[in-house]
């Protein structure tokens, strides 16, 4: 039978103003049966490595104290000690809301030298992108705001990750029958950001609109000269695929609209 984990993490370090990584400092995950019972939870701050002291954000944001960080286990243990409670399941299905917090730890398994295998083989579900399906609506929203169009009462205190994993499971009950389970998927790497695809997504409709030739070489020269870094070969890679996926759905749009 399957279980449904609902999963959320809260990390600190400071992500603009320095090159060491964000670190997994709290790990909130609800665990409901295939009847959608709450029936078992886990929750466990984490010591960091190279931020030993929360910083003032995080401090305020997750009101976290910082006595609890000083006495916690460091990520191997938690990690190993979630992974356990995760494996009294015969089958689960994460569910999260975005895809940060599966990337966190996929990131901070690999920073302290574990094997990735499982949570790179991991199905999970982002729920905020199925919120947003369900609502028809494109711009991200938070859990609370979610939780307020829903009409569901917010009885816990946000950005701590046990009480934001209890208000999503909420989220995830009241729409689980809207719910298009298709699209469940698992972690990838992802070498170009949001802001790099949108700007390759806008030039081919701008190419289009102009009746310029889709080629890859003359969007780089007109389009991405001076805006994005394309040294990394798996960053080109991505963006070359993301290039030729646009087009392709360019033209498909197209077909439709003449048929």
């Amino acid at each position: 039978m399957m279980d449904y984990i609902i999963l959320d993490i809260e990390f600190n370090g400071r992500k603009f103003a320095s090159d060491l990584p964000m670190e997994v400092i709290e790990i909130g995950a609800v665990r409901l049966n295939s009847s959608l019972q709450h029936i078992d939870e886990f929750s466990s701050l984490i010591k960091p490595v190279y931020f030993s002291n929360l910083n003032s954000f995080i401090k305020k944001k997750t009101g976290i104290p910082q006595e609890g960080i000083d006495q916690a286990d460091g990520f191997r243990k938690v990690i190993t000690d979630f992974s356990d409670w995760l494996n009294r399941s015969q089958s689960v299905l994460l569910v999260t809301w975005g895809g940060e917090d599966l990337k966190r730890i996929v990131f901070d398994t690999r920073m302290h030298k574990l094997d990735d295998t499982y949570w790179m083989a991991a199905n999970y579900f982002d729920l905020l992108k199925g919120y947003l399906r369900h609502t028809n609506v494109t711009n991200d929203v938070s859990v609370e705001a979610a939780l307020l169009e829903l009409s569901i009462t917010n009885e816990g205190s946000a950005h701590r990750a046990l009480d934001d994993a209890r208000m999503t499971a909420e989220i995830f009950r009241a729409i689980f029958n809207e719910l298009d389970f298709e699209r469940i998927q698992q972690y990838k790497d992802v070498y170009s950001n949001a802001k790099e695809r949108r700007l390759v997504k806008n030039a081919v409709r701008d190419m289009s609109v102009k009746k310029y030739v889709h080629d890859w070489d003359f969007l780089v020269e007109h389009y991405l000269k001076d805006k994005v870094a394309l040294t990394d070969p798996r960053k080109l890679v991505e963006l070359q695929t993301y290039f030729a996926s646009e087009v392709t759905k360019l033209r498909e749009s197209a077909i439709k609209a003449t048929g």
